[in-house]
């Protein structure tokens, strides 16, 4: 049997994933690595720890699988994006990377927005407004307060680049992940060299361009006897990790649509059509060459349960242990949590509602609320946001798919999914690997790129359903109710929670 590897490279943790040529997962392994956060704002990581964790998922993975390196058809990456990556002329490292929660470059965004009238211009312009997280802004920052770096460096990297180069010796860019950085023409696929140059940016920098189907390259010898396969093993782009996660859950197609619910939580709509962002949505390259990615991010999902789980329960308890006793209570609790609503906003907002002062909040509480209603009330305040969203997408786009595939860590959760769907009145549905989707899917692109299958389209009939969430009419009155109150609460205290955080705004904690 021919078998696939496919590492994905996040913020915390690399997972390697050993798949069958249709996508079904034989093993897993993963490994840890830190964020250093040196000055306040400041978010970085150490490439290095990226690659060293390869290596030893991808061993672990062999051992687990009992899979011989000569059996593995080819592998790709999903990785973090919106990172900064400095290499020299020699395509050495110079220093960490931005990590994409970097927030150093809060000032050089809101100079560059002033130069379009400012944030409520640019953002009616564009989508959304400009945060220090964001490309442009790091890159100013670099021109602004570290020029011999930005001067000492021949090429701008981001993490899926990084570990092609690392894998192949090859220094490109694959499309998803150019695409996030804004200078990316959607229509040519091409670097927009016009736009860099307005903005002061040199386009020597910037590797040469890959679509995520394409063969990059084979192992190196050094990257073979690192991760303990055969040199010339193809090496396909992949993609981000929300472009794999697309792949991933089986929304392919044209309309089709997938939530992803971890930490921040997005949802994704797969388009030919080219659609300007609204609303904090932003229209990216999907994994799919002939498609687009519309999506709407909201930063905190499963964040806010980490917190409850953190502040409201026992401290002792670990892991899914806490998860489930929350589910438990929640199931015992009646919808609407008696009148307390949650805003989900503990980092600020991207969509529907982009605004970096937003915070957390119980709206309505009282002296008779428990805490099993409290959370109740976070699970529901999530939803909320995510119907939101959802509801611009129909609005502003007219996309409505009834059904969305959901993937990530929060898919396990089988009372917050059912929340959701009551909230959002969609149905949910689930594959056999919600939170291997990313690895998934960038597998599967792998597949693609090998000839196995002809498009990305096609590789959709091998990820098949295998749990429905339908919705619960009987809670949709009250839900309605709830979620129009929800929105007023946003439009009442915007203003507040400008003059309490506009000066406050720190990622780095």
């Amino acid at each position: 049997m021919a078998y696939l590897l496919a590492f994905d490279v996040g913020t915390t943790q690399t997972k390697a994933v050993m798949t069958t040529s249709e996508g079904r997962v034989i093993a897993t392994a993963s490994e840890s690595y830190p964020v250093y956060y040196p000055r306040p704002h400041w978010a970085e990581q150490d490439p290095e720890d990226w690659w060293r964790a390869i290596g030893t998922t991808c061993r672990a993975v062999l051992e687990k699988s009992g899979v011989g390196a000569d059996a593995v058809l080819g592998l790709a990456f999903s990785n973090q994006m919106l990172n900064v990556i400095c290499l020299d002329e020699n395509s050495c490292l110079i220093g960490r990377s931005m990590s994409w929660l970097d927030g150093r470059a809060a000032d050089e965004a809101t100079r560059l927005m002033r130069r379009f009238g400012g944030e409520r211009i640019f953002a009616t312009l564009l989508g959304a407004s400009l945060t220090g997280k964001d490309f442009l802004p790091k890159y100013l920052w670099l021109k602004r307060h570290a020029p011999d770096l930005l001067g000492r460096t021949a090429t701008l990297m981001d993490a899926g680049g990084y570990l092609l180069f690392r894998a192949t010796g090859s220094l490109v860019c694959e499309w998803g992940n150019a695409s996030v950085t804004g200078f990316f023409n959607l229509k040519s696929k091409n670097w927009d060299k016009a736009l860099m140059k307005f903005m002061g940016v040199d386009r020597r920098k910037f590797p040469e361009l890959v679509q995520s189907t394409e063969k990059v390259g084979g192992l190196t010898a050094q990257a073979a006897a690192h991760l303990g396969l055969l040199e010339g093993t193809p090496v396909i782009a992949g993609s981000g990790d929300a472009m794999t996660a697309a792949v991933g859950s089986g929304a392919v197609g044209e309309g089709d649509g997938h939530l992803s619910i971890g930490t921040s939580g997005f949802v994704g709509i797969v388009t030919q059509r080219r659609v300007t962002g609204r609303r904090g949505m932003a229209s990216i390259q999907s994994a799919d060459p002939g498609k687009l990615l519309l999506i709407g991010e909201t930063e905190t999902a499963g964040a806010c349960l980490k917190w409850a789980a953190k502040e409201l329960y026992d401290a002792s308890e670990e892991g899914s242990e806490i998860y489930r006793r929350m589910d438990n209570e929640v199931s015992g609790t009646a919808p609407g949590a008696n009148g307390l609503i949650f805003t989900p906003w503990m980092y600020g907002e991207r969509a529907p509602v982009p605004n970096d002062s937003l915070r957390a909040g119980f709206i309505n509480l009282g002296a008779n609320h428990s805490r099993a209603q409290m959370t109740r009330a976070i699970y529901e305040g999530v939803a909320y946001n995510l119907r939101w969203i959802l509801e611009s997408t129909d609005e502003l786009y007219k996309f409505r798919p009834e059904a969305l595939r959901v993937i990530g860590g929060g898919a396990r959760g089988r009372p917050w999914l059912q929340i959701i769907a009551d909230v959002t009145g969609r149905t949910l549905e689930s594959t056999a690997w919600p939170q291997e989707a990313g690895a998934v899917g960038a597998s599967l692109l792998a597949a693609v790129g090998l000839g196995i299958y002809p498009s990305v389209e096609a590789v959709k009939a091998n990820l098949e359903v295998v749990e429905r969430i339908v919705p619960d009419k009987s809670t949709r009155q009250l839900y309605d109710r709830y979620y129009d109150a929800f929105r007023g609460i946003y439009r009442a205290l915007r203003g507040v929670y400008r003059k309490l955080n506009s000066d406050q705004v720190d990622h780095s904690s």
